[in-house]
């Protein structure tokens, strides 16, 4: 289960500082180089093409760039615009004899409410075959115009590991969504984004590794 961190309707501008895992890992990244691939991907905030998976070279984490992924309500809206939702199904090639969970996951983006409404990230993940952990919720409230920062954190005892010796595929859901409230809809847009055209706004996983038995 993810512990969510986050500070509601705060912004939290520390995009250009890089968080880094919580816990002091035994077990080291392995050497060789992992593979992600995306096998599918489904939802209205990640329409085919405009979301994008980078692992990083010392395979502590991969990264995901979104560039199409809005949710907003108001003027210039349309109805079905207040939700937005992702789901990536990946294949992660990992070396023979180790296993991975996901021990942390940051996400970004920005954000606009007027006073009144309010926005909501939402986050879970498991693999194929598996039962998905519990959603990670992060709020916000108007009125707020800044980048958001949100990080949800797996307890030690509470890891979900890949199974040993199998390839199953690694799924993540996530979704933005965005109420006027009290605002006024009809002469204001509200909306929060995790869209990145030039991929410097990226979602971060983070990986614990394990050596098989």
């Amino acid at each position: 289960m993810l512990n969510a961190i986050a500070a509601t309707g705060v912004a939290l501008t520390m995009l250009s500082t890089p968080i880094s895992t919580p816990y002091s890992w035994t077990t080291p990244p392995p050497p060789d180089k992992i593979v992600i691939d995306v096998a599918t991907v489904n939802g209205s905030g990640c329409p085919v093409g405009t979301a994008a998976v980078a692992v990083a070279p010392d395979n502590t984490a991969f990264t995901v760039t979104y560039s199409k992924y809005t949710a907003q309500v108001g003027v210039g809206a349309s109805p079905t615009d207040f939700r937005k939702n992702c789901q990536l199904n990946l294949r992660v090639h990992v070396p023979a004899g180790f296993t991975y969970a996901i021990a942390q996951a940051d996400y970004r983006g920005f954000g606009h409410l007027e006073k009144g409404a309010t926005g909501i990230e939402r986050a879970n993940y498991y693999f194929q075959g598996q039962s998905p952990t519990a959603y990670a919720n992060h709020n916000f409230n108007g009125a707020f115009d800044d980048d958001w920062q949100t990080t949800d954190v797996t307890d030690v005892a509470q890891l979900v590991w890949a199974p040993c010796g199998e390839e199953r595929n690694f799924n993540i859901n996530t979704e933005l969504r965005v109420s006027a409230g009290t605002s006024d809809p009809k002469k204001t847009t509200s909306f929060l984004t995790m869209d990145s055209t030039d991929g410097s706004i990226t979602t971060t996983y983070h990986f614990a590794w394990q050596k098989c038995p």
